[in-house]
C-alpha cells in the first residue's frame, strides 16, 4: 500500500517537472535573438472587439525571409488593434503594414542588447530551478505527511528523498542545457 502512494507522489513529481521545462521552453522561445522566429510575436497579446486574445489566434505568422515576421490576420479590420499589440509589448518592434499583411523588420541586436537578453535568460533558467525544487520539496512534504498518517515508512521517506534528488538533477541539468542553448543563440552574430 506505501508503496502505491508514495510512487504515485514521485509520478505526479515528475509531472509537475516536465511542465516546469516545457514552460521554460516556451519561455525562452519569446526571447528575442539575430534571427526571426513566429514564437517571438504568437503570446502577444492583442485587444480586439473588447476582449484580449494572443496574436496567434488571430493570424498566421510565419517567417519568409531571416530577418521578417509576417504577421497575415484571418480579419483584415483586425490589422491596427495588431500593430498596436505590437507597440505595447515589450519587444521594442515596429510593425509595418500594407493592408493585408503586418510586417515586422528585426533590426541587427547590438551587443548591449545582447548582453541584457543572456541575463533575461539566466533569469528564467533559475526561475526555473526553483520551480522545480519546490515540487521536490512538496513531493518529499507530502511523503513525510503520509508517514504520520502510517501510509509510509522511513525507508520509503528515503527512497522518495533519493529518486526526487535525482529527478530534479535530470530536469535541473535539462534546463540549464536549454538555457545555454538559448544563450549561444542569442549572442550569435
Amino acid at each position: 500500500m506505501s508503496q502505491d502512494t508514495v510512487g504515485a507522489a514521485i509520478s505526479s513529481g515528475e509531472g509537475k517537472m516536465g511542465k516546469a521545462i516545457d514552460s521554460l521552453e516556451h519561455d525562452l522561445s519569446a526571447i528575442r535573438t539575430g534571427r526571426a522566429s513566429a514564437g517571438l510575436v504568437e503570446r502577444i497579446v492583442v485587444e480586439y472587439y473588447g476582449s484580449e486574445m494572443p496574436l496567434s489566434q488571430m493570424a498566421n505568422i510565419s517567417v519568409p525571409e531571416a530577418r521578417v515576421i509576417a504577421i497575415q490576420p484571418w480579419d483584415r479590420g483586425s490589422i491596427s488593434a495588431i500593430e498596436k499589440g505590437i507597440l505595447k509589448s515589450d519587444l521594442g518592434l515596429t510593425p509595418n503594414n500594407d493592408g493585408q499583411i503586418v510586417r515586422i523588420n528585426l533590426p541587427q541586436l547590438t551587443q548591449d542588447r545582447r548582453k541584457e537578453l543572456v541575463k533575461v535568460v539566466g533569469r528564467r533558467v533559475e526561475e526555473a530551478r526553483v520551480a522545480l525544487r519546490n515540487v521536490r520539496r512538496d513531493v518529499i512534504d507530502h511523503v513525510r505527511a503520509l508517514k504520520k498518517d502510517n501510509k509510509a515508512t522511513d525507508d520509503d521517506i528515503r527512497s522518495a528523498e533519493g529518486r526526487m534528488q535525482k529527478l530534479t538533477d535530470r530536469f535541473v541539468a535539462e534546463a540549464e542545457k536549454l538555457g545555454h542553448r538559448k544563450e549561444a543563440e542569442v549572442l550569435e552574430v
